[in-house]
């Protein structure tokens, strides 16, 4: 077991990944943690928008982990991993020969070797650029997730739909190692957030983008609205029975996200 300081108690320091040092973590365990103690934790996994504000998102969910005693785990995920302007990589969860999926696995089990938690399983949660991470998890990693909570994704993978990723999941296996699996996807409890106001156009994607793919890159639909509307029907499609929250009055604004995402994750955790 690592020693307990104050670079890692309760809220930690950032940290680089065993896995692979170019990846970052922090995280948070309550104040209740003994380091000698035998009682073990939930993790609450929260991925960070494309601004890549994993402190900062760690530090607003410590309420929330004190009030659940949950801890907490917020990966880094920077910019210009692959060249000057790489700014999308972990968004696709596959991205230049990285599997931005597997190297949070890595995270979770170097933490889970740290403190005493409940890593089999993990609550999963992502704003913009982290939802598209986040739903795209729960795609290839199902069996995973205690829940997941998916909030204003710029691009969307609909499960179930036969074009290959990431416009759907007809080639899942050989792009990322596992065939899709709709009733497992179906059985996590699931959690679809946007603000209602989040309707601006110049969402387009256009050939050089990332995201660019001939079949499909722009078929969910032109606003965040309508996209989360395009997962929420294909995830019906699958049998999953996601929640679904329009914020009124709220735009693509990160922190109006968190108390909902809060009142979820405690409700599962709590059930």
């Amino acid at each position: 077991m690592a020693r307990m300081n104050f670079y890692r108690l309760p809220a930690s320091a950032m940290f680089a990944a065993r896995c692979d040092p170019r990846f970052h973590y922090c995280t948070y365990v309550p104040e209740s943690y003994e380091p000698e103690g035998h009682r073990s934790y939930p993790l609450a996994v929260l991925i960070h928008h494309s601004k890549r504000d994993a402190q900062a998102l760690r530090d607003r969910f410590i309420a929330f982990a004190e009030a659940h005693q949950c801890a907490l785990l917020a990966p880094l995920f920077p910019c210009g991993i692959n060249g000057v302007d790489d700014f999308n990589n972990y968004k696709l969860m596959r991205h230049a020969g990285i599997a931005y999926d597997e190297v949070l696995l890595g995270m979770i089990e170097e933490v889970a070797e740290v403190f005493r938690l409940q890593s089999g399983q993990v609550l999963l949660y992502g704003f913009s650029g982290g939802g598209q991470f986040a739903h795209r998890f729960l795609l290839r990693h199902p069996h995973r997730l205690r829940g997941v909570s998916i909030a204003a994704p710029g691009t969307v993978t609909l499960p179930g739909d036969p074009r290959g990723w990431w416009v759907g999941t007809g080639d899942m296996a050989a792009s990322t190692g596992a065939r899709f699996d709709p009733a497992a996807v179906a059985r996590v409890p699931t959690q679809l957030l946007v603000g209602a106001e989040d309707t601006a156009e110049g969402m387009t994607i256009r050939p050089g983008s990332d995201f660019w793919c001939e079949d499909g890159a722009n078929d969910a639909g032109a606003t965040r609205v309508a996209r989360l509307s395009s997962l929420e029907a294909a995830l019906r499609t699958i049998g999953a029975a996601p929640e679904r929250l329009d914020l009124p009055g709220v735009g693509h604004e990160a922190e109006a996200m968190e108390a909902p995402v809060a009142a979820f994750f405690g409700r599962l955790l709590a059930g």
